[in-house]
């Protein structure tokens, strides 16, 4: 509120009626909210509303009738929100249900997890059951197991060990199954992090897992570039996001090429594990594909993005039958 009034930006209020109290929540707003603030609110939208809006009707009209704003419609559920990337790691908390899929993959949930929306893609796979693991739970019996992004590498490898996990992982690859790293979770599987200058706190060199023969030491420059090229023979399209520098002889087994045939990637001596540092590896069907095909399973899900502009254009289309676009679209124009 404090920038609508800095800005002179007009205010709709969103209530979530999936929550209940929605009719007491907006006309209470209007009650105690301060009167500076309540004049940049010029209408309200009640979301999450499942059934018919209609049966919605007086309700709608009572808080229009308390607060003396008017509505700008009622928004239904919108199931099609759920094949969005998720913002944070609140979605992390919710326990999928189990489901009977051909083969699991596993990652566990540190507490400064990062770009896990990096295996999305996997969910439109029907033969593929993602098991996201919550801290107290051993990482499960899986086909792979992928170690995904950190905003904050050395702490979460210190979770890691603190939960056993890392017993799980080697346990995992004695087996002759798989890992993936991604970003700081292919840091983690080298011989050693070091943090020089201190960045994620108290300068330090720790040991990683030691399924990768590299070294990673953090910098203070963060590389920040998209990026594609061919891995396991199919393209992929991504991006990089991190701080720090990797050596090591298994960077002579790249996972792919990047477009400019510069190296990406490690392999260990086994094959078994694997790091990248390419958000959204899993995005393309083709490079998805390739992935699974050592699992025994074939991908028959689209495109990650692809499924995600339909999802949006979905969603746009729901929103434009329930709400007044070209009343909010005039509130807004003549504010500017």
């Amino acid at each position: 509120m404090g920038f609508a009034r800095a800005a002179n930006v007009p205010v709709i209020l969103v209530g979530d009626i999936d929550r209940g109290g929605v009719i007491a929540s907006i006309v209470g707003t209007r009650a105690v909210i301060d009167p500076a603030d309540a004049a940049m609110i010029h209408g309200f939208l009640v979301n999450k509303f499942r059934g018919d809006p209609a049966l919605f009707d007086d309700g709608y009209r009572a808080i229009e009738a308390r607060s003396g704003w008017r509505g700008y419609g009622v928004v239904p559920w919108l199931t099609d929100a759920a094949r969005l990337p998720s913002e944070d790691a609140v979605i992390l908390e919710r326990r999928s249900a189990l489901v009977d899929r051909r083969v699991t993959i596993a990652c566990p949930i540190t507490p400064r997890i990062a770009n896990f929306d990096d295996l999305d893609p996997l969910r439109l796979e029907q033969g593929v059951a993602l098991v996201m693991v919550p801290p107290g739970t051993p990482i499960p019996e899986a086909d792979m197991i992928v170690l995904a992004g950190s905003k904050a590498t050395i702490p979460d490898l210190a979770f890691l060990r603190a939960q056993g996990w890392d017993i799980d992982i080697l346990a995992h690859h004695r087996r002759g199954k798989p890992v993936l790293g991604l970003c700081g979770g292919f840091q983690m599987l080298g011989r050693s992090i070091a943090d020089p200058h201190g960045i994620e706190g108290a300068a330090t060199t720790v040991a990683g897992l030691g399924l990768l023969d590299i070294d990673t030491v953090l910098t203070p420059t963060k590389t920040l570039e998209r990026i594609e090229g061919i891995a396991k023979g199919a393209r992929f399209e991504g991006y990089e996001m991190h701080m720090g520098a990797t050596t090591g002889g298994d960077l002579n087994r790249p996972v792919g090429h990047r477009a400019d045939g510069s190296a990406e990637g490690a392999t260990s001596a086994d094959g078994l594990v694997h790091g990248s540092y390419v958000h959204g590896l899993f995005g393309l069907a083709e490079q998805r594909a390739a992935w699974l095909a050592r699992l025994g399973v074939d991908a028959v899900g689209p495109d990650h993005a692809a499924s995600i502009d339909a999802a949006l254009d979905a969603i746009a289309a729901t929103l434009e039958r329930h709400l007044d676009l070209d009343a909010m679209l005039d509130l807004a124009q003549r504010a500017g």
